[in-house]
C-alpha cells in the first residue's frame, strides 16, 4: 500500500517592500500633520485653519513622499541594468577571470574544487544563468519588479495621505482647534502605538517594542511643534 506525503510547503512573508512603503508613508503621515496641527493649536488659531493647513501639509506631503519612493524605484532599476550590462560585459571580454570568481564564491559556501568546477563548467554553457548568478551572489542584487516604481510611489503617497487624515479628523468636527488638540492627540497616539505593532509583526521586530518606540517618536514630534507655536504666540 503506498503512502502519500503532504508536500512540505514553507510560509514565507514575500511583501517586505510593499510593507515597507506602508511603514514609510503611514508613519509620516500620522506624525508630521499631527505635529502641525499640534503646533497650530499651540497658536490658538480657529480649527479650519488647521484644517486648511493640514490639507494643503498632506497633498504636498504625498506628492513628495510619493515621488520619492518612486525615483528611488527607479533608481534601483538603473542601477540594476548599469550593473547587469557590466557583467555581461565581463563575462564575453574576460570569461575565465569571471569563472574564477564564481568557483571562490562556490567553495566559500563549502564546495570542494572538483564540485565547484562542475558548476561553473555548467553555468558557462548558460550565459543568462551564469550572469544572474553574479548579480545574486557577487553583488547581492535581485532583479527589481518593472512595474515597482510606480507601485511605491502610489502606495507610499496614499499610506501618508491615510495617516495624515487622523489627527487631521476632529478638526473638521470641533469648532476650536483647542478643544480638537487633545482628541486628535488621543486617536493619534493610539493610532501609532497600533500601528507601530502591527508594523513589528510585519517586519520580525518585536511588537510592543516597535509600538513604544513608534508613540514616542510621534508623541515628540508633536510635544516639540507644540511648544514652539505656544512659544512663539
Amino acid at each position: 500500500m503506498k503512502t502519500f506525503h503532504s508536500p512540505h510547503v514553507e510560509h514565507h512573508f514575500t511583501g517586505n517592500e510593499t510593507v515597507r512603503d506602508i511603514v514609510l508613508g503611514m508613519a509620516d503621515g500620522l506624525t508630521v500633520p499631527f505635529a502641525l496641527a499640534a503646533g497650530l493649536s499651540g497658536a490658538m488659531v480657529a480649527s479650519r485653519i488647521v484644517v486648511a493647513a493640514g490639507i494643503a501639509e498632506i497633498s504636498a506631503g504625498a506628492i513628495a513622499m510619493g515621488l520619492g519612493g518612486y525615483l528611488a524605484a527607479k533608481s534601483d532599476a538603473e542601477h540594476y541594468d548599469s550593473e547587469r550590462q557590466r557583467e555581461e560585459d565581463e563575462v564575453r571580454e574576460k570569461p575565465e577571470a569571471e569563472a574564477l570568481e564564481v568557483q571562490e564564491i562556490l567553495e566559500n559556501y563549502g564546495l570542494a574544487a572538483k564540485e565547484s568546477k562542475t558548476v561553473v563548467d555548467a553555468l558557462r554553457q548558460r550565459k543568462d544563468a551564469w550572469i544572474d548568478f553574479m548579480m545574486r551572489f557577487e553583488l547581492g542584487l535581485e532583479e527589481p519588479d518593472p512595474a515597482r516604481a510606480l507601485r511605491s510611489g502610489m502606495t507610499i503617497g496614499a499610506s501618508y495621505i491615510a495617516g495624515g487624515l487622523i489627527p487631521l479628523a476632529p478638526y473638521f468636527f470641533m469648532s476650536t482647534a483647542s478643544a480638537a488638540l487633545p482628541v486628535s492627540a488621543g486617536v493619534t497616539l493610539t493610532t501609532l502605538f497600533i500601528f507601530g505593532f502591527i508594523k513589528g509583526r510585519f517586519t520580525g521586530a518585536r511588537p510592543f517594542r516597535s509600538a513604544v518606540q513608534t508613540l514616542v517618536i510621534g508623541g515628540i514630534a508633536a510635544a516639540a511643534a507644540y511648544v514652539l507655536a505656544k512659544a512663539v504666540s
